[in-house]
């Protein structure tokens, strides 16, 4: 849901979004969601051996069932910009602890935006000071602070789930370098169900390893990947059995759906993609050949040509690592069959490509015959937009 009226709020919640002065467009670019409660608290982060200073403060933190405020900051990245990098992210903790009571090791920080450069620390305080006395659970405020996030995005991802007397609310920002083997660019995701965090920990991860991690623009995998969530227990008593089933299953489709919005979302991208894997030996097995398809250029820019390649894309399930016999494999694009258990098929090109260029939204099923694992996977395609922003983004 990406309008402000459509969002469910969770119980003791509150957030912001101000104009620090980070961005170069001016625009809103500090994001404060503040917890009344101390909150169980959660997280995944990027593998990337280069990782910012916010992941290193945050890795430290949680799991955690103390945490009281998420603090994210768009247009400067705080990566790779060493000792004094990481003094930043923790005086940002420290700012923002004051400001609201708490201690620095209950609020986590998130920054996104370009790498190399340190803090504008007089902006982000000054935002923060700014950002704490507009907090509201007003839902045009968590609409603020997911804005708040966003760099070359070029619209909110938001999405609230409301169930059994609890609320989920999450948030996401991502369009490019989006390669995660963790997560994805900055996903904050808040409920008042009462969930500690030893439970709330391998709920997360397996969500995001159904969501984030089966998810692709570039295959760039950032710097400053997190996924945080909170849980405040607001909503009454802990979940367990099949409430905590329930709890699950709204994450994990909470979590999709965010990452489907940040592929159709990709940087000038004009198509967006879903890659069905099948029959593969084991769920990784069935990763690997989807990324290898989602992250082929050749793939990709075909795709956004309307060109039906399809030996594009069995060439790059063939050097993805798998050890499947060609005979084995078979593709349909679109529900057209053009690859049969290795051999082509008598399809009509012409049709194919007009439906392409017709719509938005295009299928690619590659089934095997080594056993019953399979995957979703979700990228877009490659355009000469993605190019002119990239090549442009720091001059």
């Amino acid at each position: 849901m990406s309008e402000a009226s459509a969002i469910v709020v969770p119980k003791g919640v509150r957030a912001s979004g101000v104009k620090a002065g980070v961005k170069p467009s001016g625009g809103l670019d500090l994001a404060l969601i503040v917890a009344d409660v101390p909150c169980s608290a959660v997280g995944t982060f990027t593998t990337n051996r280069v990782c910012a200073a916010p992941v290193k403060w945050c890795r430290e933190i949680v799991p955690t069932d103390s945490a009281r405020a998420v603090v994210g900051n768009a247009g400067n990245a705080n990566a790779a910009t060493g000792a004094r990098g990481e003094a930043d992210a923790r005086r940002t903790a420290e700012d923002a602890a004051a400001l609201l009571g708490c201690k620095p090791h209950q609020v986590l920080v998130a920054s996104t935006g370009v790498i190399g450069h340190h803090l504008p620390m007089d902006r982000i305080e000054a935002g923060l000071r700014a950002a704490a006395p507009a907090l509201s659970t007003a839902p045009a405020s968590f609409h603020a602070a997911a804005e708040a996030i966003l760099t070359t995005d070029t619209h909110t991802k938001i999405v609230s789930h409301a169930r059994d007397g609890w609320t989920l609310l999450g948030m996401a920002k991502g369009a490019a370098m989006i390669g995660p083997r963790m997560a994805t660019m900055l996903a904050f995701l808040v409920t008042d169900a009462r969930i500690p965090s030893a439970t709330l920990q391998p709920i997360l991860s397996e969500a995001v390893e159904e969501s984030f991690n089966c998810l692709s623009v570039e295959g760039h995998a950032s710097t400053n990947d997190t996924v945080l969530l909170l849980a405040s227990g607001l909503a009454g008593e802990e979940l367990s059995g099949q409430a905590l089933e329930h709890f699950a299953a709204a994450l994990k489709d909470a979590c999709q759906t965010l990452a489907q919005a940040m592929a159709a979302d990709g940087e000038g991208s004009t198509h967006f993609i879903t890659i069905d894997v099948e029959g593969c030996a084991d769920r990784e097995e069935a990763r690997t050949l989807a990324r290898a398809v989602a992250d082929s250029p050749l793939v990709k820019t075909a795709i956004h040509g309307a060109d039906p390649n399809w030996g594009r894309i069995v060439s790059a399930a063939g050097y993805a690592g798998v050890p499947f016999e060609e005979r084995e494999l078979s593709l349909g694009i679109n529900g057209v069959r053009v690859y049969d258990h290795g051999a082509p098929t008598d399809f009509d090109a012409n049709a194919l490509s007009a439906e392409l260029r017709a719509h938005r939204d295009v299928h690619l099923r590659l089934h095997l015959k080594r056993g019953t694992a399979s995957i979703r996977f979700w990228t877009c395609d490659l355009t000469a937009e993605y190019v002119r922003l990239n090549a442009d983004y720091t001059t």
